[in-house]
């Protein structure tokens, strides 16, 4: 007879988390051996439940073995409780919840007699592992991977660890010195009210902390997806608690996100690629076959098929890479990166976003509304901030990706589209008052190898505000680049990530912020950042947004200012040496962020308004502050989140244009170019 045992481990200090092996009978059979009914069972299940995180899919195990909450325990700190008989109690001090976790299952008597080596034959798709660290279950691409990480050593299966962070007092900071110490630093008055409201935004699953909400107003009565747990949105979150040295709320939240991308998305009968992550997600807490006084977790995605306009999340995947390669450059833990299951992830996202088709561009094709401007605003085609983010995953997997058979090709691919993206982004989309004129004196309708105006870019689109408003010192990347069209609004988040990334050259990266500093009336003026300058208005603001209503001229994503733009300004600036540009930003945000309770985004040119929609409490605003702040005190931790110049790109070429003999390759003088001016 089959047998089971549960045991509790602490892996989120001081929550638990449950660890679940098989005796007598093979785990990797009971998966092959599920039944058709059980099969369409998991398929059909919308929630995944506490349990998943073990599984992959509730229903795997028993149902008496699910971990759920126990109705009436007002415990106020979170304690594991262990003992060598059926069940193990877990508090969970989830936002506004005091419940406790109940798992009920055997327990073996004594863990210490298991082997201590893991060998299994290749055909159950297991790694082999010493010490019993970790042990993976790959059966296909709809099946997640159970994961056993390390059991803890000494006499107790379960340790208590306190952890250093800012008290909810904020009385303290913790930050990670060079030699992972913790330190603490005084805060003023409005960094101890962001902390403590960050902390409040914070939403826990079975007892674990994994993301904070998008906003935490507690006067809306209609929050909509503002209390779900966004990718992007969560960034700015999960910078603040690694620079605080809080590790494991980014951690769980990078698992059971890579848990959520291998579901099934089905909308209106079509399912999109494998890689695709969702944009947000949900715990929601539901009764345990309906059992009024026990409820459990479960976690509810949304890919975009609840999304306005049913968009896919292009960014998000992105995001997710970015911020596994931040969390192992903060804390050290190039363990998470290289686990089985995320290698699978980062391989799912790239082979989406590198797939062929029909483009002759480098550059990533998507439709309006899929990154952070997610509502229509003509920004479909190719938008400098995909571009910008995609440029900075693909550095980011090349990092981190294991080389071997399986993953050499990826890694070439990844090398090729590197190259190609960054000599097209560098050539075609940087203008200053040099290339502006040179657009203006185009001829059009070439037809020839050697053509000029590639693009076929009609000189009458330089809009009449641009010619004046350029300075004479500086330049931009401009929003969107595809045949006979050229969007030549400025768009903050893809230039402030070109910076970050690297994607433009040395002197262009300097020209953006000479371009911002000397536009600072326009850009920042009371509020940092425009999303965007300028904003559409009359009938441009009719034909391309549709008459929105919630994007009308200079405000939301149409010309509004968005103070979480703050942390990449600071970023980008501190990277480029100009440390002062940031310091004056947030001195400014810093005067009315706490005054106007943390407005998601502000209104009219100047910011002066907060938004007539803007949700209040918003979490990437209080984020976004409280990362700038550190980063400006501890710059030498910039390092770990932006990219140098890859000069080895430079001397890479995919073309093989310079072979065929029909055209010399443009790249090797935009490669000199550089070279020279680098010397």
């Amino acid at each position: 007879m089959n047998s089971s045992s549960c045991i509790g481990i602490s892996t989120m200090k001081p929550y638990c988390r449950i660890l679940t092996s098989y005796n007598s009978s093979s785990i990797f059979s009971n998966f092959n051996n599920l039944s058709k009914s059980q099969t369409k069972q998991f398929n059909s299940r919308r929630f995944r439940s506490c349990g998943s995180q073990i599984t992959g899919y509730i229903g795997v195990i028993e149902s008496n073995r699910r971990c759920f909450i126990v109705s009436g325990s007002n415990w106020d700190q979170s304690r594991v409780f262990f003992n060598h008989v059926d069940k193990i109690w877990s508090s969970g001090s989830g936002r506004g919840r005091g419940r406790g976790s109940l798992v009920i299952s055997h327990v073996a008597s004594d863990l210490r007699n298991l082997s201590t080596t893991t060998s299994v034959d290749s055909t159950t798709n297991v790694v082999n592992e010493k010490g019993f660290e970790r042990i993976y279950i790959q059966g296909g691409l709809n099946l997640k991977p159970l994961v056993i990480e390390k059991v803890e050593d000494g006499h107790g299966l379960v340790q208590e660890e306190e952890s250093n962070r800012v008290g909810l007092d904020g009385s303290g900071v913790s930050i990670d010195d060079d030699s992972k110490g913790l330190g603490e630093r005084k805060v003023s008055e409005i960094e101890e009210e962001a902390w403590t409201l960050l902390r409040n935004a914070v939403v826990s699953y079975c007892g674990n902390p994994v993301g904070t909400v998008a906003a935490n107003d507690p006067v809306d009565k209609q929050p909509l997806n503002y209390d779900q747990v966004f990718i992007r949105d969560f960034v700015p979150s999960a910078l603040a608690f690694l620079l605080n040295g809080e590790e494991e709320i980014v951690k769980n939240f990078l698992l059971h996100t890579l848990q959520l991308q291998s579901w099934e998305k089905t909308v209106d009968c079509y399912s999109p690629g494998q890689g695709l992550m969702p944009a947000s997600f949900k715990v929601r807490t539901v009764p345990l076959d309906g059992n009024e006084e026990a409820f459990e977790d479960v976690l509810d995605p949304d890919f975009g098929e609840s999304a306005i306009g049913r968009v896919a999340p292009v960014d998000s995947g992105l995001w997710w890479i970015i911020l596994l390669r931040a969390y192992g450059k903060i804390t050290g833990d190039y363990a998470l990166q290289e686990r089985v299951d995320v290698q699978t992830g980062i391989r799912l996202i790239l082979n989406l976003c590198l797939a062929d088709g029909f483009d002759m561009f480098p550059t990533l094709l998507v439709t309006d509304g899929s990154c952070m401007i997610d509502r229509r605003m003509g920004i479909h085609g190719h938008p400098l901030e995909i571009q910008a983010l995609f440029y900075s995953a693909l550095r980011c997997s090349r990092e981190m990706l294991i080389i071997n058979d399986g993953t050499k090709n990826l890694v070439a691919a990844i090398n090729n589209r590197l190259s190609a993206l960054s000599f097209h982004i560098r050539e075609y989309y940087w203008v200053d008052m040099k290339k502006i004129n040179e657009i203006y004196r185009y001829k059009t309708e070439e037809y020839s190898m050697d053509a000029t105006n590639k693009f076929n870019i009609y000189p009458d689109q330089i809009p009449s505000w641009l010619v004046d408003w350029f300075p004479e010192e500086g330049g931009y990347l401009i929003g969107n680049l595809q045949p006979a069209h050229m969007d030549f609004r400025f768009f903050t988040l893809g230039n402030l990530w070109a910076i970050v990334s690297s994607l433009g050259t040395p002197q262009q990266n300097d020209g953006i912020l000479n371009l911002i500093e000397a536009k600072w009336d326009d850009l920042v003026a009371q509020m940092p950042l425009k999303i965007c300058y300028p904003a559409l208005e009359y009938e441009e603001w009719r034909i391309i947004t549709g008459s929105d209503p919630k994007n009308t001229p200079w405000s939301y994503h149409n010309g509004g200012s968005w103070p979480t733009l703050l942390w990449q300004f600071t970023l980008a600036c501190i990277k480029m040496g100009r440390p002062e540009l940031a310091q004056k930003a947030v001195s400014l945000a810093e005067k009315r962020l706490s005054a106007d309770q943390w407005p998601e985004y502000y209104d009219t040119r100047s910011g002066r308004f907060i938004g007539k929609q803007s949700r209040l409490f918003q979490t990437w605003t209080i984020a976004g502050f409280l990362a700038s702040k550190m980063l400006l005190e501890n710059p030498e931790k910039a390092s770990f989140l932006f990219w140098e110049e890859d000069y080895e790109l430079l001397e890479t070429c995919v073309c093989a244009l310079n072979k065929s003999g029909r055209k010399k390759c443009s790249r090797f003088a935009a490669r000199s170019q550089i070279l020279s001016n680098e010397k």
